[in-house]
C-alpha cells in the first residue's frame, strides 16, 4: 500500500467531518511503517471550529441544564464504551502502545465521562449571609469556547479527561491533538457527536503545533485554554494567552519519586515501581522514574529491579507485550542520548541499547534501562526523559530524601514505601507534588484524584471535582431587600 492509498482522517467541525488538501502522515510506533492520512489543519480550520464552537455556545449549549448535560455525558460514556475495542486497537496502531493498555484506556475515556455526569449535578453555588440588607449568592458559570491542546502519549485519556469537565460545566470545545496520534481524539469526537451532542459543542482539528496549534491558542474568540506537553511548548501558550487575557490550566511533565524505606519489602514495591516506568514505554508525564532508596536495602532492590527488567517482553503493541516502542525515531533519539549522558556519571547496571530481534527492526524500540548511583545533580536525574530510563539514588534519613525528592523543577506525583504511618504523614505533606501514593503507585492518579502541577509541572487541576471548578468561573449577584417593609408602618406594597 502507498501513501496515497490509506485511510484520510479528517476534522470535525460543527457536526461534519472535513478534510483539507494538505496530510499528514500517521506512522505505527511497532514497524515505522505509514497507517493512515491525516488532515492538515491550519488557521482557517481553526477559526470555522471556534467559530463553531461559539455558535453552538450562545445559541444551544449555555441555556441547558445540569440534568441534561448530565444525560448527553452519559450517552457519550455509553457510545465510547460500546465502541472500546475499535477505540483500542486505533490507540494501539497510532501509538503502538500494549493493546491491553489500549484497552484500559478506552475503558477510563468512557469513565471520565460518566464520572462527570454523576458529578456535575452537584455544582452548586453559595449563599452568602454578609449583610441583613442584602441577599447575596455566586453562580458558577462555564467559560465560554475552551481549547485543548493535548500530546501524542495518552491521547484517548487526555482527551476525555479534558472534553469531559469542560462539556459538563457547560463549555463548548475546540481539541488541537498532537500531530504523531490524531486518530482516536477525532474518532472520539465522532462518537461524541453520534451520541447526540449538537454540532459545534465538541470540534477536533488535527494538524501541526505550529499552525493548527498556535492558531488554536491565540485565537482572540477562546474563553480558557487547556494544555498538557512540553514546558516548552506550555510557555509559548501562556504567551499566547497572555494577549489574549485568558485563564489557562497547564500540566507539563515531571520526574516522580519513589522513596523507599527499609521498613518496607523492597520485593513487594518492585512490581509497581517496574510498571510506573515501563508503562507506555516510560512515556508517561507521572511516570516514577526515580527510586530513592534508603542505604540498608539499596543493594536487594536495585538487584531486584534489574531482575525485573531483564524479564520484560518487547513487542508490538498488538502483540500486548510488557514494553512497547516509542512513539517516533525522533523521540528514541531523544531518550538515547539522555541516555549515553547517563553512562558518563551513573552506573548502568540493565539495557540502555535498542533491541536487535529481527521482529523488532523497524519499530522505534529502546531497552528499559536502569542507572543507578545516580548524582541527584545529574541531568538524567532532574530532566524528563520520558522513556523507560529509571534513575536510582541513596539516601540515610527521611530528610534526605524528602531533599532529594524536591530536588527537581517539577512536581506531579509520589510513591512512598513504607510501614510506619506517621512517617507517611509527614512525607506526604512535605512532597512538593499533587499527588502522593502510599505504598501504592498509580500513574496520574484515577479519574475521581485531582491532578496537576507544582513549580514547573504547571497549575491548574484536572480530574475528580476539582476540574469541573477548573471549568467555571465564579460570579455574585447581591440584592437589596429593603427590611423597612416589614417593619410597623412600613410600606404594604
Amino acid at each position: 500500500m502507498t501513501t496515497g492509498d490509506l485511510p484520510v482522517v479528517g476534522a470535525f467541525v460543527d457536526g461534519l467531518r472535513i478534510t483539507t488538501r494538505d496530510t499528514l502522515v500517521s506512522l505505527d510506533p511497532s514497524t515505522g511503517l505509514p497507517c493512515a492520512r491525516v488532515s492538515r489543519c491550519g488557521p482557517a480550520e481553526v477559526d470555522h471550529a471556534v467559530t463553531a464552537a461559539r455558535t453552538a455556545y450562545e445559541g444551544v449549549w449555555r441555556r441547558t441544564t445540569a440534568a441534561e448535560r448530565a444525560s448527553a455525558c452519559r450517552a457519550v460514556a455509553a457510545i465510547l464504551h460500546a465502541h472500546r475495542r475499535e477505540l483500542a486497537e486505533l490507540e494501539c496502531l497510532d501509538t503502538g502502545k500494549p493493546i491491553g493498555q489500549a484497552y484500559t484506556d478506552a475503558d477510563v475515556a468512557a469513565r471520565y465521562f460518566a464520572y462527570y455526569a454523576g458529578t456535575v449535578e452537584a455544582l452548586f453555588g453559595q449563599t452568602l449571609l454578609n449583610h441583613p440588607d442584602l441577599l447575596a449568592y455566586t453562580l458558577p458559570e462555564p467559560h465560554g469556547v475552551c481549547g485543548h491542546i493535548i500530546p501524542w502519549n495518552y491521547p484517548m485519556q487526555i482527551t476525555a479527561r479534558t472534553l469531559a469537565p469542560a462539556l459538563a460545566a457547560g463549555n463548548t470545545c475546540v481539541l488541537k491533538p498532537a500531530e504523531d496520534a490524531c486518530l482516536t481524539p477525532v474518532r472520539i469526537v465522532e462518537l461524541a457527536h453520534e451520541a447526540g451532542l449538537p454540532p459545534g459543542v465538541l470540534n477536533v482539528v488535527p494538524g501541526t503545533g505550529a499552525q493548527a496549534g498556535a492558531a488554536l491558542a491565540a485565537h482572540p474568540d477562546i474563553d480558557h485554554l487547556a494544555f498538557t506537553g512540553s514546558r516548552a511548548t506550555g510557555q509559548a501558550v501562556m504567551i499566547a494567552a497572555a494577549r489574549t487575557i485568558v485563564p489557562v490550566t497547564l500540566e507539563l511533565g515531571g520526574k516522580s519519586p519513589h522513596l523507599v524505606f527499609p521498613d518496607y519489602d523492597p520485593a513487594s514495591a518492585v512490581p509497581l515501581i517496574v510498571a510506573s516506568i515501563t508503562e507506555h514505554a516510560g512515556q508517561n508525564c507521572s511516570a516514577g522514574s526515580r527510586v530513592l532508596v534508603h542505604r540498608d536495602v539499596h543493594a536487594q532492590l536495585s538487584a531486584a529491579v534489574a531482575r525485573a527488567f531483564t524479564a520484560l517482553r518487547i513487542g508490538p503493541g498488538t502483540t500486548d507485550p510488557d514494553l512497547g516502542p516509542l512513539i517516533s525515531a525522533r523521540q528514541r533519539a531523544t531518550v538515547l542520548g539522555h541516555i549515553d549522558a547517563g553512562r558518563t556519571c551513573a552506573r548502568l547496571v540493565t539495557g540502555g541499547r535498542v533491541p536487535d530481534a529481527p521482529q523488532l527492526r523497524g519499530g522505534f524500540f529502546v531497552e528499559p534501562t536502569l542507572f543507578d548511583d545516580v548524582p541527584p545533580d545529574a541531568a538524567i536525574a532532574r530532566r524528563e526523559i520520558f522513556g523507560p530510563v529509571l534513575c536510582m539514588t541513596a539516601f540515610d534519613s527521611a530528610a534526605e530524601a524528602v531533599a532529594l525528592a524536591n530536588a527537581t523543577t517539577y512536581g506531579l506525583s509520589a510513591g512512598v514505601w513504607t510501614r510506619d504511618v506517621g512517617l507517611a504523614h509527614a512525607l506526604a505533606r512535605e512532597l512538593r507534588v499533587s499527588q502522593v501514593f502510599v505504598n501504592n503507585y498509580s500513574a496520574a492518579g484515577g479519574v475521581e484524584l485531582p491532578f496537576g502541577g507544582y513549580r514547573q509541572s504547571g497549575f491548574g487541576r484536572e480530574k475528580g471535582f476539582a476540574a469541573l471548578l477548573e471549568y467555571t468561573r465564579v460570579k455574585a449577584v447581591a440584592i437589596r431587600v429593603d427590611g423597612d417593609l416589614f417593619l410597623p408602618g412600613g410600606s404594604s406594597g
